[in-house]
């Protein structure tokens, strides 16, 4: 009674204080009080109190207070009787919403009592020092709960997300070797394995979520984080959280194999080693961004959703480091020594983070994620530069490849299978290339372009392929004047050309290129092979001529006519002995060219040997002269462009 008494001195005091101050009369204290009662709800029981009303709720806010303070001591981590086996969120769900209850009661009472003028400093020392205990250990929960509850990261779930969302790699694998002067000498498209086959990074084609803390947890960590920020805890909530996270986050990336290497580091590893790092940095890009960052912001906003600011600090805080880890390498391989195997990766890599760009502007959208997508912008710039000037770079290669050694035997020489396989796989890229590469005005392909089907302007990787193409071609025909023997030549120039219009006709290259521009150079590949039966076979077919026989067989010198046998003999061994050591690939051009001999050689042959064996065979050692039959000869050219390293040192009758 006596302290309503006090209480109801006090109020009356301060409103004649404040009657008195603005001259007011003092019958208006009645409306003085009415009015002070409606700036602020906590001052409606004012006239309660000036009544001696207000005594029990007081009673009863102090006893609520002190069954709050005594929940909070119990399970106080710093007191005798506790342990961090006393948590109430591990004792039961009963015990945590009465632990929960009581902070809620200690902030309420702090929240008046810091709105009062006047107040017992004693009750607030005890209350402050409540919610102080009650803020370290919900934040030592907040800690232990989010350990306990982080769910590990199941790669294989995501990686097979992945391969169902894309092409499969086998559609893409086209072959490259370790770089550009590393040319295959001994072997074909299918061979032994000298170089590697690119893969092109598949794209993420399938929405994917993940838990990456168990749900039932959420809310746990959601009721202490909104008690820590009505508390202004909300700094030491958020470290905790971000700390917590971020380990996570590194182990995240340890299990996706990116390891944590400086860009020096990176730009010291060996192309094999650094190429399946490139692989790995590709995927974890978009697991990391598709999956878990969107992950974590979702989480972010469940747990800290009464804050705003809050969410988006927790976010970022938690998910830079993990970032700038995947950032760092991509600006270290952006630097790196620039070499042609490298072009395909690096341009994989530039689609990733064009890819995910519009994500990342998603996600980070304060103040401090601005700079993390700045960060990103400025990786995607330095990888697009590297791509071009990679690129640039493979254009001077090829331009200014001058190999001198002729290759045995007219094979296609590895310059082209590398530049084709090359072109083949860049056009898998031609919208990447298309928006890096600048306006290719300043190409001079006049010639180049009256070879295609002439149609819209072309664009800048067509250009570059066109001209990339012409530059293999010119190439080709100087190396072929290596070779002495003109039929080599041609065999050579037939092989190689022929397997770039394979390339072109087996790929996107031929929507390039077009029909138009086959057709021409199927017609050059033709001439050549006119011009090498003309080379190979013309002295040979000399000897069968009819010249200096007379009108008739019976004027005919023997002499003369076994030196013409002779001669084809000797022709057709040498070239036998020769032209069975080149190849010819193509089992179809290698076919034509049987049956374009066949059809020259036979016909002239069993001509002159009716005519004239008849006078031989009567004479000594007719075989001598005669020595193959048209069914030998017939076998023998099918051992031409075999590449056999087996050579018969004298032919024999294969009949005898």
């Amino acid at each position: 009674m006596a302290a309503a008494i006090d209480g109801q001195d006090r109020v009356l005091a301060t409103a004649q204080h404040i009657v008195k101050s603005l001259n007011i009369n003092t019958k208006a204290t009645e409306d003085m009080i009415l009015i002070l009662s409606n700036f602020d709800n906590r001052l409606s029981n004012i006239t309660d109190l000036i009544d001696g009303g207000g005594a029990a709720d007081v009673e009863e806010t102090d006893n609520q207070f002190q069954t709050a303070e005594r929940v909070i001591l119990r399970h106080d981590s710093g007191g005798e009787a506790s342990s961090r086996h006393s948590s109430p969120w591990e004792e039961s769900y009963t015990e945590a919403a009465e632990y929960l209850e009581a902070v809620d009661t200690v902030i309420k009472l702090t929240e008046d009592l810091n709105v009062q003028s006047d107040y017992d400093s004693e009750i607030m020392d005890r209350a402050e020092n409540a919610l102080q205990l009650a803020m370290l250990k919900l934040e030592d929960e907040f800690l232990h709960i989010l350990i306990r509850n982080t769910v590990p990261l199941d790669v294989d779930r995501l990686y097979g997300s992945i391969r169902k969302g894309s092409l499969s790699f086998a559609a893409n694998e086209i072959e490259i070797e370790d770089d550009f002067e590393s040319y295959r000498e001994d072997d074909d498209d299918g061979g032994s394995g000298y170089g590697y086959y690119h893969e092109r990074g598949p794209s993420f084609g399938v929405d994917v979520y993940v838990d990456l803390i168990n749900s039932d947890a959420i809310k746990e960590l959601k009721a202490i984080a909104d008690r820590m920020i009505r508390s202004g805890y909300e700094k030491e909530c958020c470290q905790v959280y971000s700390n917590v996270r971020r380990d996570v986050f590194d182990e995240y990336l340890s299990i996706l194999g990116i390891d944590r290497l400086s860009i020096e580091e990176v730009q010291r590893i060996e192309w094999k080693t650094l190429d399946e790092k490139m692989k790995k940095w590709i995927q974890a890009v978009k697991i990391v961004v598709k999956v878990i960052l969107f992950g974590e912001k979702q989480l972010c906003e469940q747990v800290f959703s009464e804050s705003e600011l809050i969410k988006e600090i927790s976010f970022v805080e938690t998910t830079k480091g993990c970032v700038m880890q995947l950032l760092n390498f991509g600006e270290a391989v952006a630097i790196g020594q620039r070499s042609s195997e490298k072009l395909f990766r690096i341009l994989d890599m530039y689609d990733v983070i064009a890819d995910v760009l519009p994500d990342f502007e998603t996600l980070f959208t304060d103040e401090s994620g601005e700079l993390v997508c700045n960060e990103v912008e400025a990786v995607l710039r330095g990888l697009g530069e590297a791509a071009i000037g990679t690129f640039v770079e493979f254009e001077n290669a090829v331009k200014g490849e001058n190999s001198r050694r002729a290759l045995q035997g007219g094979e296609i020489h590895p310059l082209t299978r590398y530049v084709m396989n090359y072109i083949k796989l860049l056009v898998d890229y031609s919208d990447s290339l298309n928006n890096l590469l600048p306006n290719s005005q300043d190409y001079d392909l006049n010639k180049e372009l009256d070879d295609i089907d002439s149609g819209d302007t072309l664009s800048p990787i067509s250009c570059r392929l066109l001209s990339l193409i012409t530059s293999l071609e010119a190439n080709l025909e100087e190396k072929s004047r290596m070779y002495d023997d003109s039929a080599l030549r041609y065999i050579f120039l037939m092989n190689n050309i022929l397997y770039v219009v394979q390339k072109v006709k087996n790929s996107e290259l031929r929507s390039l290129l077009g029909d138009r521009w086959i057709r021409k150079h199927s017609g050059q590949i033709r001439q050549w092979h006119t011009s090498y039966l003309r080379s190979a076979w013309g002295k040979a077919l000399l000897c069968l001529k009819d010249e200096g026989f007379g009108g008739g067989s019976s004027s005919a010198s023997k002499l003369l006519l076994k030196e013409r046998f002779k001669n084809f003999n000797a022709c057709f061994e040498e070239i036998y002995r020769i032209q069975s050591l080149w190849r010819v690939p193509d089992d179809q051009l290698r076919e034509e060219l049987r049956i374009s001999i066949s059809e020259k050689v036979l016909p002239a042959y069993r001509a002159f040997v009716g005519r004239f064996g008849s006078q031989l065979e009567s004479g000594r050692n007719a075989g001598k002269y005669v020595k193959y039959t048209l069914d030998d000869l017939e076998n023998y050219l099918l051992d031409l462009f075999e590449g056999k390293s087996s050579v018969l040192n004298s032919i024999k009758r294969k009949g005898t």
